[in-house]
């Protein structure tokens, strides 16, 4: 699968070695040629997270960039946010990270980075993959690239992270905060433990070791966290984190055992932020109400994207937007960088923490209640357009928005359906102020999927 998101499949059914020795060259050839057109320096970081597949495919790709004369710089085992944050660091040509994100086991996929630490646009996307066609350029024995190691990327992100002026670390450490846990056996455990201790948190963790060998779904949403439940629990923590394998999304397990849904990380980062810094705030259209209200709460302007961090990261960096993120738990703050950050996440959410005496189950109580209902099915092999237009016809009063497939809101509730560009599968996700009217929404988009679709 090609998306806005890089490349991806399952490993041995269509992604191959030879395919990512070609991907990885391919994008070596882009990096280095507008390195040369820019005067700077003609290197590539890269690094991977925890999957099985990860070391094989590490290899393959440090030597496919390497053939084509780019100096590879290697952070070896990392998070997505620490890759994006290295590029700009060593102001290089690009970054690959090999990773598939929350994909289960069996997938892996590669993750193209541009100078400016943002995933390729699809002009650039589209302009790596046209020299699969050309040709690549492959350098010639005396004009081969090579490899050095970095070894304190990750320090550098806990860093910047604590530099952030809002972030009060003396003030969240004095509170001592009992806190659960869960990495997925993805390269979290190598960042956010540490994150955890230097705020003073007593740690209670699952699945630290960076095995890939994931002992959950991998996707950090509420029904593949019953253990971070049953920890959150078991150890009186008052709350629970969990992340996806490259750690750039963050879900919240609250101080009553209860995983409060993805939505919940970018509102309680926005109230934060909000409180420090006033602009516009960017979210993508699958983003639930709970971050429009927080938005209205802080006396700020919402902007919805399409789904996919680059698209909402562009349009952070057209409207100045203060903060933003996606709802599936992906915070971004211009000010640390423009990409999803689990790490600052967990930051910004026990600053809130310090800032509000309630339990977080009591904040959520406090805020309005929406039942939110992601649904997915296969994918078939003919068009959108025609449940689109049932979808339309099934709601003549409602406003659209088809920036990204097509998203209906009417007062309180709002139903959008898309393809998803990581997964071959079809997003059906709809809100609402119950479950039973999220539930008719999500059957309403079915039925336009099946008619539209015969």
């Amino acid at each position: 699968m090609i998306s806005v998101s890089g490349i991806r499949g399952r490993v041995g059914f269509g992604l191959d070695p030879s395919v990512v020795a070609s991907y990885a060259a391919a994008f070596g050839a882009w990096a280095r040629r507008n390195a040369s057109a820019q005067g700077t320096a003609r290197t590539v970081v890269l690094g991977r997270d925890s999957r099985v597949t990860g070391p094989l495919f590490h290899g393959v790709a440090r030597a496919a960039l390497e053939s084509v004369g780019v100096d590879v710089i290697d952070i070896g085992l990392t998070t997505t946010p620490t890759l994006q944050m290295a590029v700009e660091h060593h102001q290089a040509a690009g970054g690959l990270c090999i990773t598939a994100s929350h994909n289960p086991i069996e997938w892996n996929a590669l993750k193209f980075i541009g100078p400016d630490g943002l995933f390729l646009s699809a002009q650039a996307g589209a302009d790596m993959r046209a020299l699969l066609e050309q040709g690549i350029p492959y350098a010639t024995y005396d004009a081969l690239g090579s490899t050095s190691d970095d070894t304190g990327a990750i320090a550098r992100h806990l860093a910047a992270v604590l530099a952030i002026p809002f972030i009060d670390a003396k003030a969240i450490r004095a509170r001592k905060f009992r806190v659960a846990y869960d990495a997925c056996a993805g390269a979290g455990g190598a960042i956010i433990p540490a994150l955890l201790e230097q705020l003073g948190c007593e740690v209670h963790a699952i699945n630290t070791e960076p095995t890939g060998r994931f002992p959950r779904p991998p996707e950090p949403i509420p029904e593949n966290l019953g253990d971070l439940e049953r920890l959150v629990k078991e150890s009186g923590a008052v709350i629970g984190f969990a992340t996806d394998p490259d750690v750039d999304r963050l879900a919240l397990v609250s101080d009553d055992g209860r995983a409060i849904g993805e939505d919940y990380t970018l509102a309680f980062a926005c109230r934060v932020v909000l409180r420090h810094r006033k602009g516009p705030v960017v979210a993508n259209l699958s983003t639930s109400q709970v971050v429009d209200d927080a938005v209205r709460d802080g006396g700020q302007r919402l902007i919805h994207a399409p789904v996919g961090e680059v698209n909402v990261a562009l349009r952070m960096r057209a409207e100045r937007a203060v903060v933003g993120g996606e709802g599936n738990g992906g915070v971004i703050l211009p000010e640390l960088h423009l990409g999803r950050d689990a790490p600052l996440a967990v930051a910004l959410t026990l600053q809130l923490m310090t800032n509000d005496p309630r339990p977080i189950s009591a904040m959520v109580k406090a805020s309005p209640r929406y039942v939110i209902i992601k649904d997915k099915l296969d994918r078939g092999t003919g068009t959108m357009d025609g449940a689109y237009a049932a979808l339309r016809a099934a709601f003549p009063d409602a406003t659209a928005n088809t920036d990204d497939g097509l998203r209906l809101t009417r007062n309180d509730r709002w139903i959008h359906l898309r393809p998803s560009g990581t997964e071959p599968i079809i997003r059906v996700i709809a809100e609402a102020p119950t479950h039973s009217a999220a539930a008719e929404l999500v059957a309403r988009g079915r039925a336009s999927l099946a008619a539209g679709t015969k």
